[in-house]
């Protein structure tokens, strides 16, 4: 095990600048020192083992890039709840001014 201590967990909280009482300091450290020590069994792994993304070999998964014919504009904006200068309309987030 690594031993993360309640020490190393409060110099990370307050490195963080979050409040951590003294019960979070008890589980933060054990669950810490679980995480670092599955981490660390990475480097048991042999080094003969090829890295893999997939676990399950996958081919082809993507279909052809090939262009198709798409909705001319106005059809598209005659669904739309609104329209405006060949766009569709939706409402301002985030308070944006124009």
């Amino acid at each position: 095990m690594s031993d993360i201590t309640r020490d190393d967990v409060a110099h990370l909280a307050r490195l963080a600048r979050l409040a951590v009482s003294d019960a979070e300091l008890d589980m933060f450290s054990g669950q810490i020192d679980a995480i670092v020590d599955t981490v660390s069994r990475v480097g048991e792994i042999p080094d003969d083992v090829p890295p893999t993304a997939q676990v399950v070999p996958q081919t082809n998964v993507l279909r052809p890039d090939a262009t198709e014919p798409s909705l001319r504009r106005d059809v598209a904006l005659a669904e739309a709840p609104a329209a405006e200068e060949g766009r569709f309309r939706v409402p301002r987030i985030l308070g944006e001014e124009l």
